[in-house]
């Protein structure tokens, strides 16, 4: 039997994808802690992520390090990644985004941006992120919307990648809708983890609260 093809309502094509996972922030909202090395039920949120990506078949992850460099180098350890270090961290996330991307092996069909501190989102999530990638009418940029709220990861083309790489486009930013909106396909969606993050000290404690779950920071102080 023959493979049916996209043209014919089947199938459609695997994607080589990649993926920058940001993990240089200071975490000053927090109070300096590093998001990324948060436990959630004793599984760091860095490696939660990674099992994520590889889960959902991504080819190539590249891991941005700023802040606490060793501390999360030391935290991948035994995972195929490319390490990049972005000694201007402390600049912002535009800049580990524009690192990220240049660090990673193209070509790829699509890319996720992945901030480290999204304690839920798991292979299956990602793999929706795919598939809303694969059936958009147009668009560049995939972003997840759950009930008007823009979330994370996105996925987003080599052309966008592109533009990042060649112009002061920031793709990453929160603003995205409303500055680029020739640019991006909403996901519009159910998914509440696309729009849960650990920003401060009371995010982890609401989390834990709401789903009994054990919160550790990296410092061993636990959360719920």
């Amino acid at each position: 039997m023959g493979c049916l093809l996209k043209g014919g309502g089947g199938l459609y094509p695997r994607l080589r994808i990649g993926a920058v996972l940001l993990a240089a922030g200071e975490g000053r909202r927090m109070g300096g802690v590093v998001k990324g090395l948060i436990r959630l039920q004793g599984v760091p949120l860095l490696r939660r992520q990674l099992i994520a990506l590889s889960g959902a078949g991504v080819d190539e992850v590249v891991v941005v390090t700023g802040h606490a460099q060793a501390a999360v180098e030391k935290e991948v350890l035994g995972f195929s990644v490319t390490l990049a270090h972005n000694d201007a961290f402390a600049e912002g996330q535009d800049g580990s985004v524009r690192f990220g991307l240049a660090a990673l092996n193209g070509p790829f069909d699509a890319i996720f941006v992945m901030p480290s501190d999204q304690p839920l989102v798991a292979a299956d999530d990602l793999t929706e992120l795919i598939g809303a990638f694969k059936k958009r009418p147009a668009g560049h940029v995939v972003v997840p919307v759950v009930n008007g709220q823009r979330g994370n990861p996105i996925l987003l083309d080599d052309e966008a990648r592109g533009r990042i790489l060649d112009s002061a486009t920031n793709l990453g930013c929160h603003h995205l809708l409303e500055r680029y909106p020739e640019l991006v396909h909403v996901h519009g969606t159910a998914n509440t983890r696309f729009v849960t993050d650990l920003d401060t000290l009371d995010d982890i404690q609401a989390l834990a609260q709401r789903t009994g779950w054990k919160l550790e920071l990296p410092e061993a102080l636990a959360v719920g």
